[in-house]
């Protein structure tokens, strides 16, 4: 039988809970950041700064159809910590059927049009000029094993909904060691160039799968589903997406904010622009996991406890989540202040690109301290199954105040107006989320 570790998200005392919590979803975010930074500096090294953007321009495709996974996982994991709080494990299973079954329709759905069209979709996210050959190559192996990535990324946040945090920071190193020991043999000893790269990613993809269906299939999940549980049942369906659709909707932002960017950049100051980027949005992913640990780490805890109506640990775990971000996200400010040179050192030693990044790079952590307070308000809505105000806070930052800088203020500041648009949309956004959760906290929160 599987240990009952949904049991103690109600029991434990708040900080000791969210550090068990959130080290292991820190720490796998940490590998996988890292995998993806290390990967960026193997190609950029061994290929070519023309490569990385090239990488750049793939993403936000491919990153769009995995976070269907994602969108659905979170979605339903809000429902299973509920379901498991209130002891009806009948819906945790029936919830989890329902998501492996949406997870492999959607995604298959998604990939055939990408493939088919795919000299259309990469000089529409920006891969013109010298980027669109080596982005083709990469995009097509990479897409074909992007389901599988959409199914790992949704069944990892099962596994953390039922409390068994270590085992979802498992999948997520597995996939990012097999990465970069296959970035190594494929770019370095066989000189397959971006054919080497898409092969290994694509091959990390597959081992963290494999690993995840193990874990379901062993005595370490509380979630046995049977054939029956598969089959697609409609209030699940609605309550799952309608909480799903935060993640998905912050994805698509996420890939329009990429393609916005890729062009602007791109008109601005051509390839080298791009790659600037493209090595920012590389830091933003990695400097930042500490943070999406403690993020993540809130969840389940949020869930459970509101669903079992222990009030006062949810406010207990709203404050302590906000309390450990926010030093975390001061860490990172300071360490980017004082170490951008350094850091870009490490990913080329290109002159223009040297020149350009540190500067731009500060300007996009500005506000990274405060931001924290956005990330873990939108969280709580989602977490508790608000949906509504839950999509609305996850899309004010980069949706609904960012683009619109993005799109203004490069008129009037050139290159410039680019960078400034991340602290200002940062702060606003921060702004408005927390007068919302504390409203929140004042009515419902009783």
């Amino acid at each position: 039988m599987a240990r009952n570790n949904s049991k103690e998200l109600g029991e434990k005392p708040i900080g000791k809970l969210l550090i068990q919590q959130a080290v292991p979803a820190s720490v796998g975010i940490l590998v996988m950041s890292l995998n993806i930074l290390v990967d960026t500096i193997f190609v950029g090294n061994w290929i070519g700064p023309i490569a990385i953007a090239a990488i750049n321009v793939v993403l936000p495709v491919s990153f769009f159809i995995a976070a269907l996974g994602m969108a659905i996982g979170i979605g339903g994991s809000s429902i299973i910590s509920r379901a498991l709080g209130a002891n009806d494990k009948l819906k945790a299973l029936r919830t989890f059927g329902n998501q492996i079954t949406l997870t492999f329709l959607l995604s298959i759905g998604l990939v055939i049009p990408g493939l088919i069209f795919v000299d259309s979709l990469i000089p529409a996210f920006g891969g013109k000029g010298d980027i669109f050959d080596p982005a083709k190559i990469y995009y097509i192996i990479v897409l074909c094993g992007v389901p599988l990535l959409a199914m790992a990324m949704m069944g990892n946040n099962v596994i953390r909904a039922e409390g068994k945090p270590r085992f979802a920071m498992t999948a997520m190193i597995i996939p990012s060691v097999v990465n970069l020991v296959f970035d190594y043999i494929l770019i370095n000893k066989l000189n397959m160039g971006m054919e080497g790269a898409a092969l290994a990613t694509t091959a990390s993809y597959f081992c963290c799968l494999a690993y995840i269906v193990w874990f379901f299939l062993s005595k370490n999940s509380e979630l046995r589903i049977s054939f029956s549980h598969l089959s697609l049942d409609w209030p699940i369906l609605k309550e799952m997406s309608a909480l799903g659709v935060v993640t998905l909707a912050r994805q698509a932002v996420v890939s329009v904010t990429y393609l916005l960017m890729n062009n602007i950049l791109f008109d601005l100051g051509g390839e080298d622009s791009v790659t600037v980027y493209a090595i920012i949005a590389r830091m933003l992913m990695f400097a930042l996991f500490p943070v999406l640990g403690v993020t993540q780490g809130f969840l389940p805890i949020a869930g459970f406890n509101y669903g079992a109506e222990k009030f006062d640990r949810v406010r207990k775990s709203i404050n302590t989540a906000i309390l450990y971000a926010f030093l975390m996200g001061l860490f990172i400010f300071f360490g980017i202040i004082l170490f951008a040179e350094n850091i870009v050192g490490i990913f080329t030693q290109e002159e223009s690109i040297l020149a350009q990044t540190p500067s731009a790079m500060r300007w996009v952590f500005a506000a990274i301290p405060i931001v924290t307070i956005q990330l873990i308000g939108a969280a709580y809505f989602q977490a508790i199954g608000k949906a509504v105000p839950a999509f609305l806070l996850t899309l004010s930052r980069q949706g609904f105040i960012f683009i619109p800088l993005v799109l203004i203020l490069p008129i009037y500041y050139g290159e410039l107006g680019v960078w400034i648009s991340f602290p200002i949309a940062d702060v606003l956004s921060t702004i408005i989320t927390a007068y919302f959760l504390n409203r929140e906290i004042r009515r419902s929160l009783k």
